[in-house]
Parts: structure tokens; C-alpha cells; sequence
């Protein structure tokens, strides 16, 4: 049974909420970080927060008391890299034939099916503005945590231009009016778009900085933004107290953009040594799709169908087959990241390839830190202003974390499955509502799931 946030939340008044307590009793702890279980475990959640973890027994008085028969108790998953508002099935047709509407429906239902899959806070990486974050906070619909990153922020022709194939120079697009993703050429727009995205509600701000492989207008080679252009955003990100992350398929690319303050790297692909001590030193993420790294890839309908992406698709798989050994050889801290534009059940179904593909590519452990305490730390760098959620960590089990708790049916250090990660991207079968090995999903005290 998966219960409305909505009504849980509104069962009690704001007093009652505060004093709410939730005890689990015989959990087996994985705490975001260890590479072992911790057994015979109870936690107290009180409000909204972990309050005690403790091998003794606690004494809660009129707690909503949990047996968990020794299950798996583990924090709420983290998706670093999402487009929530962007449902495909091409940039033009988002571009083209897509109302508000369509995009808020959208974003509504891709929300609900996080949670629903155990994904308690999930980092927008372009599209999506503060609004689905109100309707989500409020109760309205039910969700992730959601950090939003307002438009995309790219060049005349760079991977944030939309605009359709004709559009004149300074014209207006349908992507631009939502700020979804703008053009800003120069270290003046920079600047205006950055403030304008705070505006709207960004926890952090996106840089295309290089190509892509779906959008029309840029090979992935390309570096299109200058070090000013990227200094801009940095400096107006930092007058907020928070960060910049930035699309960066090269290597140079991804000095540029680390030289210049970035300090979280999308994709990342042509990552090595040198960068991952150069991330180091600047307390710098990388987060990477590892769907790019597979045949599957070529599947995408937006690559196959469209000769240019197809060709690109096939150079850029070539150019990034040394990532997997070098992060293997020298890990970075790494998010995980699915970056899917398309159908919720599309959607759903990459979220569990991803999963599958982070244990198989490197171990269970890592994909598990991946989904969980890098994510935490991720959404931290927000600071004490811009961070939607300051008064807790996320991603850990920790006394004083938020109360963002999965319990599981099984054991996802030795099986990722229970979480639902599955290896089949395309042709796999539609996934339930909620994986069934995830018996019990709770965000912010609330339990949203329970099938005990």
C-alpha cells in the first residue's frame, strides 16, 4: 500500500507532528557508508529526524513501534543527474509542441515514481524551477526532496539551445520562456541568467559547457563556454553561498571548468588520474550515467532516429572507453546519475538499469555510497541559504540526519535486486510501482510505503 504524503501529512496538526515518534526495532543497519551491516539495531525517528540508534533497546513511550524481523534498515536513495520536467521524445518536440501543462503533468508524475522507488531526494540537473519543489513541500503531491537547478544555462548553439532550427538570434523559445534552459553568450548574460535562475529557485546552477549527443546544433567535441563565461557563474553561484555543476564531456573541458570553481562535473567521460586529483584538491563530484558506457545506448530512440546524434553517439562511445579503468583506478567521489529525458515508465526502467550497471561496473558497496552518503554530501554544498533542507545530512543513518529511512527485504550489498536494479534497460518488463523488496519507504518521518 503506498499512502498519500498528502493526507499522512495533514492527519496531524503541526504540534502532534513534532512530538510524532517512530521506533524500529531489530534492524540491520546499512548506515551510507560501511562496507558491513550493522545487526540487531533499533532507531528512533522523532518528527522529522533520527533521534537515537542504539544496539540497547530505547525507550519511546507511545511510539509508533516497527518490528523489522532483522531486515535491511538503509537511508532514502539519492538521484544526483534527473530532468524531471523533460519528457521527450526529442528536443524539438519539447520544443515545439509542448504546453506548461504538459511539462507540469509530467514532472508531477515522475516525482510521485522517485519516491515511490525509494528515492527520497533527487537533484534536478536542468529544466525544472522551484515550483514543483512548493508543490511537493506543501503536501500538494507527493515526491523526492527536490533540488532544482532553474534553466540550463548555454551558448548560441551549445547543448542548451533548443530553439528551434530557424529561430533568430535573441528570439524567444518556447524552452526559454519556461526557464527551462536560455542562451546567455558573454560574461554580462551569464551573470543576468545566473541571478535570474536564483530567482526562480535554483538550489545550484547548471553550465552546458560541453556538446551533446541528442541536440542539433553541437558536436560533443566542442567547448562552449569560455573560462569567463564559467568564472560568471561561479562568482554569482558563490555570492549565494552555493555551487556550480557543469556539463563537461573532455578533459580539458573538465579543467576549465574545476580551474574555474566548478565544483560538481556531469557526465565526466573523459575522466582520469590527473582529474581525480585535481577534483581532490578543489573538493570537487563527478557524476556519470553509466548507460553511456553500453551498446543500449545506440537504442535511444532520440540517437537512432536521428542520423547526426547516431553518428556522434558512436564517436563520443569510442572517445570515453577509458572511464570505467581510470574511475576504477583512481575512484572519485561519484554520484549517482541517470539523466533520462522521456516517458515515466522509460524512466523507471533506466533508473534500475543504472543501478544494475553501478554494481556490475564496480561493486555493490560503491553503487550503494554512490546512491546514498555522495548524494547527501552533493545536495550539503547547497550551504545554509540555498539548501532547502539545512537542518539535517541526507544519505546517511546517523543520529541528527533527516529521517529519510528504506527498509528492505534482503540484503543489497549482496543483491542489488531488492532495490529493484535489473539488467535489462529497454527490453526489460515494466517495473512495479515500487520495487517489492523495498518493504518500507519513510521521507522526512513521514512513512509513504508499508507493506509489512
Amino acid at each position: 500500500m503506498i499512502t498519500s504524503v498528502a493526507m499522512l501529512a495533514g492527519a496531524a496538526t503541526a504540534e502532534e507532528s513534532k512530538l510524532a515518534q517512530v521506533l524500529f526495532n531489530n534492524v540491520t543497519i546499512f548506515d551510507g557508508k560501511s562496507r558491513k551491516l550493522s545487526p540487531n539495531m533499533n532507531v528512533l525517528v522523532e518528527a522529522n529526524m533520527i533521534k537515537t540508534i542504539s544496539k540497547s533497546s530505547i525507550s519511546a513511550g507511545e511510539a509508533t513501534v516497527i518490528d523489522g524481523e532483522g531486515r535491511t534498515l538503509m537511508p532514502g536513495m539519492i538521484e544526483n543527474h534527473a530532468h524531471l520536467m523533460l519528457m521527450g521524445p526529442s528536443l524539438p518536440a519539447m520544443e515545439s509542441m509542448t504546453t506548461w501543462e504538459d511539462f507540469a503533468i509530467h514532472g508531477t508524475k515522475m516525482a510521485e515514481m522517485y519516491l515511490n522507488q525509494g528515492f527520497t531526494t533527487v537533484r534536478d540537473a536542468g529544466g525544472g524551477n522551484a515550483g514543483l519543489q512548493r508543490a511537493i513541500n506543501s503536501g500538494m503531491i507527493s515526491g523526492p526532496r527536490y533540488y532544482p537547478s532553474a534553466a540550463f544555462i548555454g551558448g548560441r548553439g551549445g547543448h542548451a539551445d533548443f530553439a528551434n532550427y530557424t529561430a533568430p538570434i535573441g528570439e524567444s523559445s518556447n524552452m526559454s520562456r519556461l526557464n527551462m534552459a536560455v542562451e546567455a553568450d558573454g560574461r554580462d548574460e551569464v551573470l543576468k541568467v545566473a541571478r535570474n535562475n536564483f530567482r526562480m529557485g535554483a538550489s545550484q546552477l547548471k553550465v552546458m559547457q560541453s556538446g551533446g549527443v541528442v541536440s542539433a546544433f553541437d558536436p560533443w567535441q566542442m567547448d562552449g563556454r569560455t573560462s569567463d563565461e564559467i568564472s560568471a557563474a561561479v562568482e554569482v553561484a558563490e555570492q549565494y553561498g552555493t555551487y556550480v555543476m557543469a556539463h563537461s564531456y573532455k578533459r580539458e573541458a573538465m579543467v576549465a571548468a574545476l580551474e574555474a570553481g566548478v565544483k560538481s562535473l556531469e557526465h565526466g567521460f573523459m575522466y582520469d588520474c590527473k582529474i581525480g586529483k585535481l577534483m581532490e584538491k578543489k573538493g570537487a563530484y563527478i557524476t556519470t550515467n553509466l548507460t553511456a558506457f553500453i551498446p543500449g545506448l545506440l537504442d535511444i530512440p532520440a540517437v537512432k532516429n536521428v542520423p547526426a546524434s547516431f553518428r556522434k553517439a558512436k564517436t563520443a562511445q569510442l572517445a570515453f572507453e577509458d572511464y570505467l579503468d581510470n574511475m576504477r583506478s583512481c575512484p572519485a567521489k561519484r554520484g549517482f546519475h541517470t539523466d533520462c529525458v522521456g516517458s515515466v515508465e522509460s524512466c523507471n526502467k533506466q533508473i534500475h538499469h543504472e543501478q544494475f550497471l553501478n554494481g556490475d561496473f564496480f561493486d555493490n558497496h560503491t553503487a550503494l555510497v554512490a546512491m546514498t552518503s555522495v548524494g547527501g554530501e552533493i545536495a550539503a554544498m547547497t550551504g545554509d541559504f540555498m539548501n532547502p533542507y539545512p537542518d539535517g545530512k541526507l544519505g546517511v543513518i546517523e543520529e541528527g540526519a533527516y529521517a529519510d529511512i528504506l527498509l528492505i527485504d534482503g540484503n543489497p550489498l549482496e543483491d542489488l535486486s531488492v532495490i529493484g536494479a535489473h539488467p535489462k534497460w529497454f527490453d526489460a518488463p515494466t517495473p512495479p510501482d515500487s520495487p517489492v523488496g523495498i518493504v518500507l519507504i519513510m521521507k522526512d518521518g513521514v512513512i509513504h510505503k508499508n507493506t509489512l
